[in-house]
Order: structure tokens, then sequence, then C-alpha cells
């Protein structure tokens, strides 16, 4: 059985007064270790889907499993606690918190999950230096430039030493040489931790480092 399998997927909003579904029963299966990246256009629903894989938004219709839990049947309790134990977020933008340092907001997850703060400091500090951050632990947001704030938000992702890693276009607010930094970053990463990895992405580099490259189109997902 696949690490992550979607079935039957459905979304949709209310815009306007009018229902505009998103994705139509989309299916998905990614095995254990894979990379693998969606494709598509601006607002075909790259983001919501990994929003429903990641269970930050439930489907109206289908299931996600992720290791062979349905993430979708879970009460919303224990969907938090499995998302924070077993899922990485990385978004667009990293979305720290600008009056702490760097390396509390990369421990945020461990305190919120009320780990003791001597254990959580030492796996921040760990991941920060992983990523080559090592001398800048203690600089708020403001201080670092925005390749470094999004590997402060990749070593937040990775901290609670989670099973997938979801990256809703990681790399599309930085600079070509700065984003090309971040594929090597999160390809070392990936492969480093044993991750399962979906990555939405415009970025044509980053889709050809995968093992997989996915389009969705049209509510569904097509190889590319």
């Amino acid at each position: 059985m696949a690490f992550i399998e979607a079935r039957g997927i459905r979304k949709s909003y209310t815009v306007g007064g009018n229902d505009l579904t998103i994705l139509r029963d989309l299916d998905l299966s990614v095995d254990a270790g894979e990379m693998v990246a969606i494709v598509g256009a601006s607002g075909v629903g790259k983001s919501t889907l990994l929003h429903v894989l990641g269970g930050l938004d439930r489907p109206d219709t289908g299931d996600v499993t992720i290791d062979s839990v349905t993430v979708t049947g879970l009460p919303d309790a224990d969907l938090v606690a499995f998302r924070n134990r077993r899922v990485g977020f990385v978004f667009q933008f990293h979305h720290l918190l600008p009056e702490f340092s760097a390396v509390e907001n990369a421990e945020m997850p461990l305190r919120i999950a009320r780990l003791a703060g001597v254990e959580a400091r030492r796996r921040a500090t760990e991941l920060l230096t992983r990523v080559g951050l090592a001398e800048r632990l203690s600089h708020r947001p403001g201080m670092l430039s925005g390749g470094e704030q999004q590997r402060v938000a990749v070593a937040r992702a990775l901290v609670a030493q989670p099973a997938v890693l979801l990256a809703d276009e990681p790399t599309g607010d930085l600079d070509e040489r700065t984003a090309a930094s971040l594929h090597e970053l999160l390809r070392d990463m990936h492969a480093a931790y044993g991750l399962t990895s979906i990555i939405a992405t415009h970025n044509p580099r980053l889709a050809a480092a995968c093992n997989r490259v996915l389009r969705l189109e049209g509510g569904r997902l097509t190889a590319a």
C-alpha cells in the first residue's frame, strides 16, 4: 500500500454565492521515500490539495491515508495531534513570528507539543545548524534574508521529525540563485531524514529534481 494515498477527493468552495469545485474525484498514490512534484497553473488548486493531504482542510468527499491512518476520518483533536507529529509544512511565505529568534521559531512545534525546553532547543539548534544557520540562531526574522527565513521555515517543518513533508511553492518568493540553494537543501533534507515529500511548484528545476512530476488540471492529477 502507498504511504500517502488519496481516493475520490472532491473539494469545493462557495464564491459569490456560486459553488466552485477545485478538486474533482482526485486520486493520488505516493510511495514511501518518494519526492513528488505537483505542477499546474496558478489558482488550479495546488495549495488546496496540499492542505487536504496534510489535514489542514477536510475534503467534501473522499479519503486521505498516511501510513495506514485514514486522516480524513480522525476527530478534530486527533487530526491536529497526527498532523503535528507526522506532517511538516513549508509554505511560499515563511510565516515566522517576527518577535522570536530563529531558534525560537524553529522550536515552536515542539513547545506546542510540550516537549521539555532543553530538548526542544537542542533539536531546533541541530536543525538550524544542518540548514546552514548556526551563526543566526539568535537573529529575528527581520535580520535574516529571504532565503535564510525560508531555511528557518524548513527547520521548523522538520523539528518534530515528521514522516511527510508538504511544500507549497517553497521557492516562489526567492530569486533564482537563492531558490537553487533551497532546492538543494530540500533534496538533502528529504534524503537525510527519510521523508516522503510532495512539493507544489512552478519552478521547472525543482520539479525536475523530483522522482515524479504530476500535473493538476481540471481538478485531477495526470502525469506531466
